[in-house]
């Protein structure tokens, strides 16, 4: 998770309330415009026009559009068209012209018009649509004849205002990029009638002008003759015209399910019924379970099958279900089925961490919620499925989870990584949180993520049974903003008037915050729209009081701030939390905003509403957070990646967090404990060694120990070091030759100034647009790290793409291949975020939280590349493989990320060596490398895209692990040929007792 706020940083995983006192400001999830909110305005110009008519209006209440208006599409014969949304307003004004100066204004007193489809035709008002039963216009006036292709395209799926369309009719050419201008048809759509003349179609790809595409994943849309809609991603030929006139409304409900049954196993009880028919479409069920110590519960799903989970053992429960349409109509409830629950099962055994060198692994990092599927039970849209556009692709935020990974962890190991980077697991509270970086309880595992015979510990376990690492993401800096169970959770105001109501549950007492218990918008006390609005929503009557709660410090409870939601509702003190209002108390949460980035205040201050910011250096917080993270220590994970580590003071990491953490995993675990990897995110986005010159905010600086001694009070001991550090300057740090050879030797490294935080490269990661770049930076900065070879190192991630781009990285394959290349024989450990070796979503932007669909974004799901089965042989070796992950895995970078797995897996030197660059000509990315310890003596010589001359090496038999040939060095010198972008020589040297391995592999696309 990277930094937000100052010089546009964000960080991509904000939720979707927001505040600003005086300001209107978008607080709620949005709704589309009401019909009434809309007018679709038919005109029927003079024939004298010709084919030019625009439309030039003002809403009640707003500007009117430029001069000469916007234009008219054809509608039917003699008939224009033009669907105008209103927003707020009921009514408009509008005059028309033909854009060279011939105007239709009602002879000078405008036409005053309502909602609804209205009609206007000699000076006359009318309503209703004069086009039904009349034949639609093929194509506008002066389009040649022959066949035509009618395109829709819908905007609201991708949070488009506006689309190109980039086609090439089947055996043409394809239009210049990019592409034509499309038009807009009604609200969130746009149109363009393609002349094809003889062609039966056209392929097509889609942007909105400013650099986004929809090429359908790289495989662009099919498109044939007549009208055709594309929306999430999917072509509908012979498509009703979606500006059409709407169609009647569905007031039938749907069938009542039969054949409802029950199937017991221990404490968990699989639903099954027949389907139900509606005479339009069944969009889901609702599942509502009585019975146990809860109230009733409702969970919605859309298939016939349902797994409950969360019951009590030797307990009966009662299940009814309900059939649902689209309209929101409710079929009556099945005949009802009782089952009773046995014992529970037994825990699984906890696990205990695999130990071992972290620098032997190589890190394949998973969005959890984003990867694989494996159980669609515990898929949940949140209050956001509709607004994001997520729900018009079927595609929930939360739709991997962990059996879905252990169902891949074959494919994860064939392409040769032996350790998992996962997003936060700890339950989240926001709108918007799959990512897993809004905590509300520390202590409980996400539900959304686990299943039956698929929790949390099953994943280690099951991870660790294939010999593969977990490596946790974990939050030290902040919570939610709605605080921490067990520590804080604020009461905030609210009050369930008519404007509010559809946002407040009415508390019930025992209830708390589930969510899996999303609101299905059929609450019989809300009106249609505030059921619209709830949607999706967790409970949350655990949480509001309209009475100031005892010892309440948040001044003006429940008045007015002068805000407004996007509604237009009153927004009141107190109503959302923030760092200023009171309603944290000052020893748990800091009270500020983050005003300088470079300040010691990005240490002890808010990043964002929704990231509620703990007072780390408080003695209650820190052990909460500690009690709170030794229960994953203990399930035995194999280390924690830390989020926002840059934002906690080193001092309070230095003398609370680390050593707790270590001393934990020792006790727990041994000599293993001793292996466990820690390291930390500290966002840096410039480009030079130090962070704008602030050694307190740049990633080196927290791989040390203190050099003096502080305060005992931590808050003042963090304002003691941030001076005093900040005092000695970048020129004073001190500095380490842990990565480097001393000529050929290889030396032990000292860590006894080791603060037990390894680091993200975040320099390297700025600079790999260019490998060389990179390469260059990195090894610039080595001397600053404590030792650079635990540095984790990637090309982009969930954040960023390189040089602070906002995009997946769009370098090129040939690119791709180079930067692993450098990654996977370089010092360091190479990450890989989920995709990559595909290219995934490449261009796409990394982040749009929920104002555009994830499907758009780098953040996409991965599971359908992920189909069939896969089974590995070894790390980097498939044994067999079907249905479309057979074809993922023959993709040219898989090939080569397993080949350079098997081969950095193979050399010590690759994977723990320090490294030089002495004596080495031709190539700037050329280096020696070498390990030695524990009966092991590995040195390489490594040249990526380029051949290099090494002078003054040991004699002696060298092997290229890529090719297999033999040099045999008598004079200290030896020339590595490579040629080709991403290619690479790795020239072993044998040694007594360790000899070269020779070629490693099969010859692939890139190493050859």
């Amino acid at each position: 998770m990277s930094r937000a706020g100052a010089r546009g940083r964000r960080r991509g995983r904000w939720g979707v309330l927001a505040l600003a006192v005086g300001l209107t400001v978008s607080l709620l999830p949005v709704t589309s415009a009401a019909a009434a909110n809309t007018v679709t305005v038919y005109y029927q110009p003079p024939t004298a026009w010709g084919s030019s008519v625009n439309v030039h209006y003002g809403v009640d209440g707003a500007a009117w559009t430029p001069v000469p208006g916007v234009a008219m599409e054809p509608a039917c014969t003699g008939w224009r068209r033009k669907s105008i949304d209103l927003g707020a307003a009921t009514g408009l004004q509008v005059v028309f012209t033909n854009g060279t100066g011939t105007w239709d204004n009602n002879n000078g007193a405008n036409y005053r018009l309502g909602t609804g489809s209205v009609t206007v035709s000699g000076g006359r008002i009318g309503s209703g649509n004069p086009c039904v039963g009349s034949s639609p216009s093929p194509t506008p006036s002066g389009t040649p004849g022959g066949a035509t292709a009618e395109v829709y395209y819908r905007l609201t799926t991708r949070g488009w205002s506006a689309a190109n369309i980039h086609y090439r009719p089947t055996g043409g050419a394809w239009t210049a990029v990019p592409g034509v201008a499309m038009e807009a048809a009604c609200a969130g759509w746009a149109r363009k009638v393609i002349d094809l003349e003889s062609a039966g179609g056209l392929t097509a790809a889609f942007n909105n002008g400013a650099g986004q595409w929809d090429n359908n994943n790289g495989a662009d849309y099919a498109i044939g003759t007549g009208r055709s809609t594309v929306s999430g991603g999917v072509v509908t030929p012979a498509a009703a015209d979606p500006c059409g006139p709407p169609a009647p409304p569905d007031t039938t409900a749907p069938s009542v399910p039969t054949g409802l049954t029950a199937e017991v196993d221990n404490v968990q009880v699989t639903l099954s019924w027949t389907a139900s028919t509606d005479d339009r479409a069944v969009t889901g069920y609702e599942v509502t379970r009585t019975g146990g110590t809860t109230e009733p519960v409702t969970v919605t799903t859309t298939g016939t099958r349902h797994v409950a989970g969360g019951l009590l053992p030797r307990t009966t429960y009662r299940w009814t279900v309900r059939a649902r349409d689209e309209a929101g109509n409710r079929s009556a409830a099945s005949d009802p089925v009782t089952a009773t629950t046995g014992d529970a099962p037994p825990a699984p055994a906890g696990g205990s961490p695999l130990g071992g060198d972290p620098r032997e692994d190589t890190i394949y990092f998973v969005m959890t919620a984003r990867f694989a599927d494996g159980d669609p039970s515990n898929n949940r849209g949140g209050s956001q499925h509709v607004r994001s556009g997520n729900a018009a692709n079927d595609d929930p935020m939360f739709r991997g989870d962990f059996q879905g990974l252990i169902d891949k962890l074959d494919y994860i190991k064939a392409l040769g990584f032996s350790a998992i980077w996962i997003t936060p697991v700890v339950l989240n509270r926001s709108d918007y949180d799959f990512h897993g970086y809004h905590g509300w309880d520390f202590q409980r595992v996400d539900p959304r993520l686990e299943s039956p015979g698929a929790s949390y510990q099953e994943l280690i376990n099951a991870a660790h049974g294939k010999g593969i690492k977990i490596f946790q993401d974990v939050v030290y800096n902040h919570s939610s903003r709605w605080g921490a169970k067990g520590l804080f959770t604020p009461t905030v105001y609210g009050v369930r008037d008519e404007q509010w109501k559809w946002y407040y549950d009415q508390p019930q007492a025992g209830r708390e915050y589930d969510p899996m218990d999303e609101h299905d918008g059929a609450d019989p006390t809300l009106t249609a729209a505030q059921n619209a609005q709830a949607k999706g929503r967790p409970y949350n009557g655990d949480l509001w009081s309209s009475s100031a709660p005892e010892g309440n410090r948040c001044l003006r409870w429940g008045t007015p701030n002068g805000a407004y939601s996007r509604e237009g509702y009153t927004v009141y003190h107190c109503q959302w939390p923030v760092p200023t209002s009171g309603l944290f108390p000052a020893d748990l949460y800091h009270q500020c905003w983050i005003g300088n980035w470079e300040g010691e205040d990005s240490r002890s201050c808010w990043l964002h509403e929704d990231l509620a910011d703990f007072n780390t250096e408080n003695e209650r917080v820190q052990q909460y957070l500690i009690d709170a993270y030794n229960r994953y220590i203990d399930m035995g994970v194999d280390g924690f990646r830390i989020d926002t580590a840059v934002h906690i003071p080193r001092v309070t990491w230095n003398r609370r967090f680390l050593p707790a953490i270590r001393q934990h995993a020792v006790a727990r675990h041994g000599e293993k404990g001793k292996d466990f990897y820690v390291f930390g995110e500290v966002a840096a986005f410039v480009n030079d060694k130090w962070n704008r010159g602030s050694v307190n905010h740049s990633a080196q600086f927290f791989t040390w120990s203190e050099r003096r001694e502080y305060s005992p009070d931590d808050v003042r001991a963090a304002i003691e070091q941030y001076e005093y550090e900040q005092l000695l300057g970048t020129g004073n740090q001190p500095t380490s030759d842990n990565a480097f050879l001393r000529g050929n030797d290889y030396h032990t490294p000292d860590h006894s100034r080791f603060s037990g935080m390894n680091v993200i490269d975040m320099r390297m990661h700025m600079n790999f647009g260019d490998a060389n770049n990179a390469f260059g930076n990195g090894r610039d900065s080595d001397d600053s790290y404590n030792d650079a070879t635990y540095n984790v190192v990637y090309v982009d991630s969930h954040d960023y793409g390189p040089n602070k781009s906002s995009v997946r990285y769009t370098g090129g394959t040939d690119a791709w291949a180079e930067n692993m290349s450098l990654m996977w024989t370089f010092r360091g450990i190479p990450t890989l975020y989920y995709g990559s070796e595909i290219e995934f979503q490449k261009g796409a932007p990394i982040d749009c939280g929920p104002s555009c669909p994830l499907a758009t974004t780098g953040r996409a799901y991965y599971g359908g590349h992920l189909a069939g089965s896969v089974t590995a042989a070894d790390f980097g070796v498939v044994a067999s493989a079907s249905g479309a992950v057979a074809q993922t895995l023959d993709k040219p970078l898989v090939k080569h990320v397993q080949r350079l797995n098997q081969i950095r897996r193979a050399i010590p030197a690759l994977q723990k060596g320090q490294y030089s660059t002495e004596g080495i000509s031709g190539n700037q990315m050329a280096y020696k490398r070498r390990f030695a310890g524990g009966g092991v003596d590995s040195f390489a010589l490594v040249t990526v895209s380029g051949s290099a001359t090494f002078t003054g090496i040991p004699n002696g038999t060298y092997t290229d692990a890529v090719t297999g040939d033999v040099k045999v060095v008598t004079n200290g010198t030896l020339t590595a040929s490579v040629s080709g972008k991403g290619n690479l020589r790795v020239y072993v040297l044998s040694l007594p007792g360790n000899p070269a391995p020779g070629k490693i592999g099969e010859t692939g696309p890139y190493l050859r």
